[in-house]
Protein backbone atom coordinates (compact mmCIF):
# COMPACT_ATOMS: atom_id res chain seq x y z
CA UNK A 1 0.00 0.00 0.00
CA UNK A 2 1.25 3.48 -0.86
CA UNK A 3 -0.62 5.89 1.38
CA UNK A 4 -1.71 3.77 4.35
CA UNK A 5 -0.27 0.93 6.40
CA UNK A 6 -2.20 -2.05 7.79
CA UNK A 7 -0.92 -4.26 10.60
CA UNK A 8 -2.68 -6.91 12.70
CA UNK A 9 -1.53 -7.97 16.17
CA UNK A 10 -3.29 -9.45 19.19
CA UNK A 11 -6.68 -9.31 17.52
CA UNK A 12 -6.46 -5.60 16.64
CA UNK A 13 -5.93 -4.19 13.17
CA UNK A 14 -4.12 -0.85 13.00
CA UNK A 15 -4.82 1.25 9.91
CA UNK A 16 -2.32 4.12 9.71
CA UNK A 17 -2.66 7.05 7.35
CA UNK A 18 0.92 7.04 6.13
CA UNK A 19 1.92 10.24 4.35
CA UNK A 20 3.63 12.01 7.25
CA UNK A 21 5.53 14.37 4.94
CA UNK A 22 2.15 15.63 3.67
CA UNK A 23 0.46 15.54 7.10
CA UNK A 24 -1.39 12.44 5.84
CA UNK A 25 -3.42 14.49 3.35
CA UNK A 26 -6.23 12.49 1.78
CA UNK A 27 -5.82 11.27 -1.81
CA UNK A 28 -7.73 9.07 -4.24
CA UNK A 29 -5.10 6.40 -3.60
CA UNK A 30 -5.73 6.64 0.14
CA UNK A 31 -9.48 6.38 -0.51
CA UNK A 32 -9.10 3.10 -2.40
CA UNK A 33 -6.59 1.69 0.07
CA UNK A 34 -8.79 2.49 3.08
CA UNK A 35 -11.75 0.71 1.52
CA UNK A 36 -9.55 -2.30 0.74
CA UNK A 37 -8.20 -2.29 4.30
CA UNK A 38 -11.68 -2.43 5.81
CA UNK A 39 -12.54 -5.24 3.38
CA UNK A 40 -9.51 -7.18 4.66
CA UNK A 41 -10.37 -6.53 8.30
CA UNK A 42 -13.91 -7.80 7.82
CA UNK A 43 -12.68 -10.95 6.06
CA UNK A 44 -10.08 -11.76 8.75
CA UNK A 45 -11.69 -13.49 11.74
CA UNK A 46 -8.55 -12.89 13.81
CA UNK A 47 -9.37 -9.15 13.73
CA UNK A 48 -11.72 -8.22 16.57
CA UNK A 49 -11.40 -4.41 16.35
CA UNK A 50 -9.82 -1.71 14.18
CA UNK A 51 -7.77 1.30 15.29
CA UNK A 52 -7.41 4.14 12.77
CA UNK A 53 -4.58 6.62 13.33
CA UNK A 54 -2.04 8.80 11.54
CA UNK A 55 1.72 8.63 11.09
CA UNK A 56 3.86 11.49 12.32
CA UNK A 57 2.56 14.65 13.97
CA UNK A 58 -0.83 14.85 12.23
CA UNK A 59 -3.85 12.62 11.95
CA UNK A 60 -4.95 14.05 8.60
CA UNK A 61 -4.69 17.60 7.27
CA UNK A 62 -7.66 17.13 4.94
CA UNK A 63 -7.72 16.70 1.20
CA UNK A 64 -4.43 16.92 -0.68
CA UNK A 65 -4.61 20.36 -2.31
CA UNK A 66 -1.41 20.01 -4.33
CA UNK A 67 -3.53 20.40 -7.46
CA UNK A 68 -4.14 24.00 -6.50
CA UNK A 69 -7.39 25.85 -7.11
CA UNK A 70 -8.52 23.18 -9.58
CA UNK A 71 -7.99 20.26 -7.18
CA UNK A 72 -11.64 19.24 -7.10
CA UNK A 73 -12.24 19.99 -10.77
CA UNK A 74 -9.42 17.56 -11.56
CA UNK A 75 -11.00 14.91 -9.37
CA UNK A 76 -14.29 15.21 -11.23
CA UNK A 77 -12.40 14.30 -14.39
CA UNK A 78 -10.77 11.20 -12.88
CA UNK A 79 -11.85 7.98 -14.62
CA UNK A 80 -12.70 5.39 -11.99
CA UNK A 81 -15.35 2.71 -12.43
CA UNK A 82 -15.39 1.98 -8.70
CA UNK A 83 -15.85 5.63 -7.77
CA UNK A 84 -18.34 6.55 -10.47
CA UNK A 85 -22.02 5.71 -10.24
CA UNK A 86 -25.47 6.93 -11.06
CA UNK A 87 -26.26 9.67 -8.58
CA UNK A 88 -30.01 10.15 -8.69
CA UNK A 89 -32.03 13.21 -7.79
CA UNK A 90 -35.70 13.33 -8.72
CA UNK A 91 -35.09 10.22 -10.85
CA UNK A 92 -32.55 12.05 -13.02
CA UNK A 93 -29.30 10.12 -13.44
CA UNK A 94 -25.96 11.85 -13.72
CA UNK A 95 -22.66 10.05 -14.13
CA UNK A 96 -20.37 11.81 -11.64
CA UNK A 97 -17.33 11.12 -9.52
CA UNK A 98 -18.63 10.19 -6.07
CA UNK A 99 -17.22 11.88 -2.98
CA UNK A 100 -14.21 9.79 -1.97
CA UNK A 101 -14.48 10.48 1.73
CA UNK A 102 -18.11 9.43 1.57
CA UNK A 103 -17.18 6.12 -0.02
CA UNK A 104 -14.72 5.46 2.80
CA UNK A 105 -17.23 6.40 5.50
CA UNK A 106 -19.96 4.25 3.96
CA UNK A 107 -17.54 1.31 4.02
CA UNK A 108 -16.79 2.06 7.67
CA UNK A 109 -20.53 2.19 8.37
CA UNK A 110 -20.86 -1.35 6.98
CA UNK A 111 -17.83 -2.65 8.92
CA UNK A 112 -18.37 -5.72 11.07
CA UNK A 113 -15.72 -4.79 13.63
CA UNK A 114 -15.68 -1.90 16.12
CA UNK A 115 -13.60 1.05 14.91
CA UNK A 116 -11.65 3.39 17.19
CA UNK A 117 -10.17 6.55 15.71
CA UNK A 118 -7.01 7.59 17.57
CA UNK A 119 -6.68 11.24 16.52
CA UNK A 120 -3.00 11.86 17.20
CA UNK A 121 -2.78 15.41 15.85
CA UNK A 122 -4.47 17.93 13.57
CA UNK A 123 -7.65 16.58 11.94
CA UNK A 124 -9.35 18.96 9.54
CA UNK A 125 -11.75 18.59 6.62
CA UNK A 126 -11.96 14.97 5.56
CA UNK A 127 -9.41 14.35 8.30
CA UNK A 128 -12.17 14.71 10.87
CA UNK A 129 -15.23 13.73 8.83
CA UNK A 130 -13.72 10.31 8.01
CA UNK A 131 -13.72 9.55 11.75
CA UNK A 132 -17.45 10.16 12.25
CA UNK A 133 -18.35 6.57 11.35
CA UNK A 134 -15.94 5.25 13.97
CA UNK A 135 -17.56 3.94 17.14
CA UNK A 136 -15.18 5.91 19.35
CA UNK A 137 -12.88 8.87 18.80
CA UNK A 138 -9.95 9.27 21.17
CA UNK A 139 -7.76 12.32 20.74
CA UNK A 140 -4.40 13.62 21.83
CA UNK A 141 -5.02 16.46 24.26
CA UNK A 142 -3.22 18.90 21.96
CA UNK A 143 -5.05 17.88 18.76
CA UNK A 144 -6.80 20.55 16.70
CA UNK A 145 -9.96 19.90 14.72
CA UNK A 146 -11.86 21.79 12.03
CA UNK A 147 -14.78 21.31 9.65
CA UNK A 148 -13.19 23.86 7.33
CA UNK A 149 -15.21 23.32 4.13
CA UNK A 150 -17.13 26.61 4.08
CA UNK A 151 -13.85 28.52 4.43
CA UNK A 152 -12.62 26.80 1.26
CA UNK A 153 -15.80 27.51 -0.73
CA UNK A 154 -16.86 23.87 -0.38
CA UNK A 155 -19.56 22.03 1.59
CA UNK A 156 -19.31 19.19 4.14
CA UNK A 157 -18.72 15.69 2.76
CA UNK A 158 -18.04 12.11 3.95
CA UNK A 159 -21.72 11.82 4.94
CA UNK A 160 -20.92 14.26 7.76
CA UNK A 161 -24.24 16.10 7.50
CA UNK A 162 -25.85 12.80 8.56
CA UNK A 163 -23.33 11.74 11.20
CA UNK A 164 -22.33 14.97 12.91
CA UNK A 165 -25.78 16.06 14.18
CA UNK A 166 -26.21 12.56 15.61
CA UNK A 167 -22.98 12.88 17.60
CA UNK A 168 -23.19 16.44 18.94
CA UNK A 169 -26.04 18.95 19.50
CA UNK A 170 -27.30 20.46 16.27
CA UNK A 171 -26.31 24.02 17.20
CA UNK A 172 -22.76 22.85 17.96
CA UNK A 173 -22.60 21.12 14.58
CA UNK A 174 -23.91 24.25 12.86
CA UNK A 175 -21.34 26.44 14.63
CA UNK A 176 -18.47 24.21 13.60
CA UNK A 177 -19.65 23.78 10.00
CA UNK A 178 -20.85 27.33 9.22
CA UNK A 179 -17.79 29.04 10.71
CA UNK A 180 -15.22 26.46 9.59
CA UNK A 181 -13.18 27.47 12.64
CA UNK A 182 -10.40 25.38 14.13
CA UNK A 183 -11.09 24.29 17.71
CA UNK A 184 -9.18 22.33 20.30
CA UNK A 185 -9.63 18.75 21.47
CA UNK A 186 -11.05 19.91 24.80
CA UNK A 187 -14.00 21.57 23.04
CA UNK A 188 -14.56 18.43 20.95
CA UNK A 189 -14.54 16.35 24.13
CA UNK A 190 -16.96 18.64 25.96
CA UNK A 191 -19.38 18.50 23.01
CA UNK A 192 -19.24 14.70 22.87
CA UNK A 193 -17.46 14.36 19.54
CA UNK A 194 -14.43 12.87 21.29
CA UNK A 195 -14.84 10.06 23.82
CA UNK A 196 -11.64 10.69 25.78
CA UNK A 197 -8.45 12.79 25.71
CA UNK A 198 -4.94 11.51 26.45
CA UNK A 199 -1.38 12.77 26.17
CA UNK A 200 -0.15 12.02 22.69
CA UNK A 201 2.42 9.51 23.90
CA UNK A 202 -0.32 7.41 25.53
CA UNK A 203 -2.95 7.64 22.82
CA UNK A 204 -2.34 4.43 20.86
CA UNK A 205 -2.00 2.26 23.97
CA UNK A 206 -5.22 3.72 25.31
CA UNK A 207 -6.92 2.95 21.99
CA UNK A 208 -5.68 -0.65 22.09
CA UNK A 209 -6.82 -1.02 25.69
CA UNK A 210 -10.29 0.20 24.74
CA UNK A 211 -10.38 -2.18 21.76
CA UNK A 212 -9.55 -5.12 24.01
CA UNK A 213 -12.13 -4.13 26.62
CA UNK A 214 -14.84 -3.99 23.94
CA UNK A 215 -14.14 -7.39 22.44
CA UNK A 216 -12.23 -9.80 24.69
CA UNK A 217 -15.27 -11.22 26.51
CA UNK A 218 -17.89 -10.81 23.78
CA UNK A 219 -19.00 -13.05 20.92
CA UNK A 220 -17.60 -11.69 17.62
CA UNK A 221 -20.84 -12.28 15.72
CA UNK A 222 -22.87 -10.58 18.46
CA UNK A 223 -20.56 -7.55 18.40
CA UNK A 224 -20.84 -7.33 14.61
CA UNK A 225 -24.64 -7.51 14.74
CA UNK A 226 -24.90 -5.07 17.64
CA UNK A 227 -22.77 -2.54 15.75
CA UNK A 228 -25.07 -2.72 12.73
CA UNK A 229 -28.23 -2.66 14.84
CA UNK A 230 -27.14 0.47 16.68
CA UNK A 231 -25.95 2.39 13.63
CA UNK A 232 -28.77 1.42 11.27
CA UNK A 233 -31.61 2.24 13.63
CA UNK A 234 -30.30 5.76 14.38
CA UNK A 235 -32.56 7.21 11.74
CA UNK A 236 -35.53 4.88 12.20
CA UNK A 237 -38.89 6.58 12.25
CA UNK A 238 -40.29 4.45 15.10
CA UNK A 239 -38.95 2.06 17.78
CA UNK A 240 -40.96 -0.69 16.07
CA UNK A 241 -38.20 -0.82 13.44
CA UNK A 242 -35.68 -1.72 16.15
CA UNK A 243 -38.17 -4.13 17.72
CA UNK A 244 -38.51 -6.09 14.49
CA UNK A 245 -34.74 -6.29 13.97
CA UNK A 246 -34.09 -7.24 17.59
CA UNK A 247 -36.81 -9.92 17.45
CA UNK A 248 -35.09 -11.48 14.46
CA UNK A 249 -31.73 -11.22 16.20
CA UNK A 250 -32.70 -12.69 19.55
CA UNK A 251 -34.53 -15.57 17.88
CA UNK A 252 -31.72 -16.40 15.47
CA UNK A 253 -28.91 -15.98 18.00
CA UNK A 254 -30.80 -17.54 20.90
CA UNK A 255 -30.86 -20.99 19.33
CA UNK A 256 -27.25 -20.88 18.13
CA UNK A 257 -23.95 -22.24 19.35
CA UNK A 258 -22.72 -18.92 20.71
CA UNK A 259 -25.71 -18.48 23.02
CA UNK A 260 -25.39 -22.02 24.33
CA UNK A 261 -21.69 -21.47 24.98
CA UNK A 262 -22.17 -18.03 26.53
CA UNK A 263 -24.86 -19.19 28.94
CA UNK A 264 -22.98 -22.38 29.84
CA UNK A 265 -19.78 -20.41 30.51
CA UNK A 266 -21.67 -17.99 32.76
CA UNK A 267 -23.28 -20.79 34.76
CA UNK A 268 -20.00 -22.71 35.00
CA UNK A 269 -18.06 -19.55 35.94
CA UNK A 270 -15.48 -19.91 33.17
CA UNK A 271 -14.44 -17.80 30.16
CA UNK A 272 -16.55 -18.40 27.07
CA UNK A 273 -15.05 -19.80 23.87
CA UNK A 274 -17.50 -18.65 21.22
CA UNK A 275 -17.48 -20.98 18.18
CA UNK A 276 -19.23 -18.79 15.57
CA UNK A 277 -17.22 -16.63 13.17
CA UNK A 278 -18.11 -13.35 11.52
CA UNK A 279 -16.99 -14.55 8.09
CA UNK A 280 -19.18 -17.68 8.13
CA UNK A 281 -22.00 -17.25 10.64
CA UNK A 282 -23.25 -13.66 10.41
CA UNK A 283 -27.01 -13.56 9.69
CA UNK A 284 -28.60 -10.66 7.84
CA UNK A 285 -31.12 -9.25 10.30
CA UNK A 286 -32.15 -6.54 7.87
CA UNK A 287 -33.65 -8.79 5.18
CA UNK A 288 -37.35 -8.22 4.79
CA UNK A 289 -38.02 -11.88 4.05
CA UNK A 290 -36.85 -13.14 7.45
CA UNK A 291 -39.78 -14.62 9.41
CA UNK A 292 -41.20 -12.48 12.19
CA UNK A 293 -44.42 -12.85 14.15
CA UNK A 294 -47.28 -10.37 13.67
CA UNK A 295 -46.63 -7.09 15.49
CA UNK A 296 -49.10 -4.80 17.16
CA UNK A 297 -47.60 -1.40 17.93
Amino acid sequence: MEHIALAVADGIATITLDRPDRLNAFTTTMEHELIAAYDRCDADDSVRAVVLTGAGRAFCAGADLSGGADTFAQRLDEPSDAATADVRRDDTAADVRRDGGGRVVLRMFECRKPIIAAINGPAVGVGITMTLAADFRLAADDARIGFVFNRRGLVPESCSTWFLPRLVPLQTALDWVYSGRIFDAAEAHTAGLVYALYPGAELLERAYALARSLTEHSAPVSVALSRQMMWRTLGAEHPMVAHRIETRGINLRGVGRDAREGISAFLEKRPAAFPDSVSADLPDLFRDDLPVPPFRG
